[in-house]
């Protein structure tokens, strides 16, 4: 791998997970003054969720990828199943007990794929304008 993609995958990494909490923040807030209790719940639950899921994996593959500690491909699928299997647990809670609003709770879920959309579009941008420069 070339050192320009690394430094690319680099960016869009710092960009998402910093984006992610400002995205998670500005949602919640809108969510907040705008929609009914219930679907401003599931918009902060659903953006909570993912978000805090999304730390966790980075950490994790941080440390499994990391020298002189290199971790098994088995106990990094280990943890990342049993983060999903409680995550479903989670959302099966809050859906089935009528605590969220199944739309909101999408919307929240959806504030980490709306940072990488972000990210891949702002990386797209300066490479199509370095190159048009």
């Amino acid at each position: 791998m070339s050192e320009g993609t690394v430094n690319i995958q680099q960016r869009i990494l710092q960009f998402v997970t910093c984006s992610n909490w400002f995205l998670f923040a500005a949602v919640s807030i809108l969510g907040l003054f705008v929609f009914p209790p219930d679907f401003s719940r599931g918009i902060i639950f659903g953006g909570l969720i993912v978000t805090i899921n999304f730390h966790i994996l980075a950490r994790t593959l941080r440390k499994a990828l990391t020298p002189p500690y290199l971790a098994s491909h088995t106990t990094v699928l280990a943890k990342y199943y049993i983060r999903f299997v409680i995550s479903g647990i989670i959302l099966f809670i809050l859906i089935s007990q009528h605590v969220v609003n199944p739309i909101g709770l999408f919307i929240g879920l959806s504030v980490v794929v709306a940072s990488i959309m972000l990210a891949t579009l702002s990386e797209l941008t300066k490479i199509i304008f370095k190159e048009a420069v």
